[in-house]
């Protein structure tokens, strides 16, 4: 199946401690229907110190089912996203609008 949602987009949170917040995806994978929002779902993460980082307590955004995520539209309201054959090209659009993405 194609992917809905990719890395750029952006989108809002439907659930959870950051309902109503938006950011971009930083990365999808299809495979465990998860993806990292940049700025949502952050958690506070313990790491070692090495050459590159200091280490501590670092806050890392960590993935987010795919079904708690919404597009958001042009308008700014979260839309679904469905596909149509435009010439020779399958494109995504906005259910809400009608709009290509």
């Amino acid at each position: 199946m194609a992917a809905k949602l990719k890395k750029g987009d952006k989108v809002v949170m439907l659930t959870g401690k950051d309902k109503g917040k938006q950011g971009t995806i930083a990365s999808v994978d299809p495979k465990s229907n998860k993806a990292v929002v940049d700025g949502l779902n952050i958690a506070i993460r313990a790491t070692r110190q090495s050459q590159t980082s200091q280490g501590g307590r670092i806050p890392k955004a960590m993935p987010v089912d795919l079904s708690n995520i919404a597009l958001v539209d042009a308008k700014g309201n979260p839309t679904r996203v469905g596909f149509k054959v435009e010439g020779d090209k399958k494109v995504r659009f906005a259910k809400t609008t009608g709009d290509v993405i």
